[in-house]
């Protein structure tokens, strides 16, 4: 059986949007880097990355990652996100679409936003 080659990560992450003056954004994000923050100003959205899946595979191609990645199973994420196991793998395959509600429970559940999968 394979090991995992990577460690979980066990901090929550969250965004930050902010507003101010454009000649104090580099010494805005200078301080933020001390910090931990990343700056993501420059990335892209995945469907402008990756259009060949973007279609109808690129919500499930999301939600499997994701939940890799944060070492669930199907049964488990199911019961974190309040969501039938035999959904999530539709969901998976394609199948069946997420939808705005299941996207947020399955965002709450695998601390990430709702909107990437949709």
């Amino acid at each position: 059986m394979l090991g995992r080659t990577k460690k979980r990560r066990t901090d929550k992450v969250v965004v930050l949007t902010f507003r101010g003056p454009e000649s104090k954004k580099q010494e805005a994000i200078e301080t933020l880097t001390r910090l931990g923050y990343v700056d993501t100003s420059d990335s892209i959205p995945w469907r402008e990355a990756f259009p060949e899946i973007a279609d109808e595979e690129g919500p499930a191609v999301v939600l499997r990652a994701m939940r890799r990645r944060e070492g669930l199973t199907q049964k488990k994420l199911s019961e974190k996100a309040d969501i039938p196991q035999s959904h999530i793998s539709m969901m998976e395959r394609g199948k069946m679409p997420i939808g705005v509600t299941r996207a947020k429970k399955l965002g709450k559940a695998l601390n990430a936003g709702y909107k990437v999968f949709l």
